[in-house]
């Protein structure tokens, strides 16, 4: 697959990564788009797809043959994630890849509260062992999920206090990974921690949302007990549901707090905040 794009992207059939493979189609790049469903991915100039699946080295090894630089964008949640991510990983090394750009986590550590951020911890560090150069998008929580939290009560309830979190735009977090996929030998080795302009509480995020939108809502900090009720009702398994309650608990804990300038010293441009997001035509 050699007269293939050496420029592979994943994740195109999803939001984060179609935005991405479509910036880089307008900017004039070819692309490789690297799928599991052919039938789902974005028609763009200069980007043919190549059938890959993260958990199937077998299939994967080929399709990475003759790539430079590889933009992985972390799989759906699943029990099996880490496992696929090595498989993955470990594929794209033997296949001769160069590069992996790969979308981690604001605060990813082996022991961090939200519990999927140790599976990127656990992926940077398989990357790291692997001998290719890397560059890590450490994404905080997306912004574009606050206006979601709000249930049909107009409440949004989670365990996490007062605490605050820096959170980013798909949008931004999409700019930031095409100016590191434009010229990726500048950014060999770098950890980019990938922030809105500002830390918000859930609380005051409710604040934005009623004004911007005129209905009242309201943030209500439940107890441990309360969040983990409130979410059995859907019957996750119990990782998922301990996955959904460490994203409020980590930010309860500060490990989301402090925005960076990343964002804007890779696109020029200053991230959206929540006012300005939720005035934005959404998709």
């Amino acid at each position: 697959m050699t007269d293939l794009p050496d420029l592979a992207v994943t994740g195109s059939t999803g939001v984060l990564g179609g935005m991405v493979a479509r910036q880089l189609a307008d900017a004039g790049f070819s692309q490789r788009l690297l799928v599991r469903d052919a039938g789902r991915a974005p028609e763009l100039d200069n980007a043919p797809t190549v059938l890959v699946s993260y958990a199937d080295p077998v299939l994967s090894r080929p399709a990475l043959e003759g790539v430079k630089t590889l933009f992985m964008v972390s799989a759906a949640e699943a029990e099996d994630r880490l496992q696929h991510h090595h498989a993955f990983v470990d594929a794209a090394a033997e296949a001769g890849v160069q590069h992996i750009v790969y979308t981690s986590f604001f605060g990813a550590a082996p022991d961090c509260t939200f519990t999927l951020g140790r599976d990127h911890y656990a992926t940077e560090a398989r990357i790291r062992a692997s001998g290719m150069s890397f560059t890590f998008l450490r994404n905080n929580f997306y912004l574009d999920f606050l206006p979601k939290l709000t249930g049909e009560d107009g409440v949004i309830r989670g365990p996490a206090r007062d605490g605050v979190m820096a959170a980013v735009t798909r949008e931004d977090i999409a700019r930031s990974a095409v100016a590191v996929l434009r010229d990726p030998a500048v950014h060999a080795g770098f950890t980019y921690n990938l922030t809105g302009p500002e830390d918000l509480s859930l609380a005051r995020a409710a604040e934005v949302l009623t004004r911007a939108t005129g209905r009242a809502v309201t943030y209500h900090d439940e107890t441990l007990e309360e969040a983990y009720s409130s979410r059995a009702s859907y019957g996750a398994p119990a990782w998922l549901v301990n996955a959904w309650v460490s994203t409020y608990t980590a930010i309860a804990a500060g490990e989301l707090a402090g925005p960076t300038s990343d964002v804007n010293g890779l696109t020029g441009q200053d991230p959206i905040g929540l006012e300005e997001f939720v005035k934005l035509p959404q998709l």
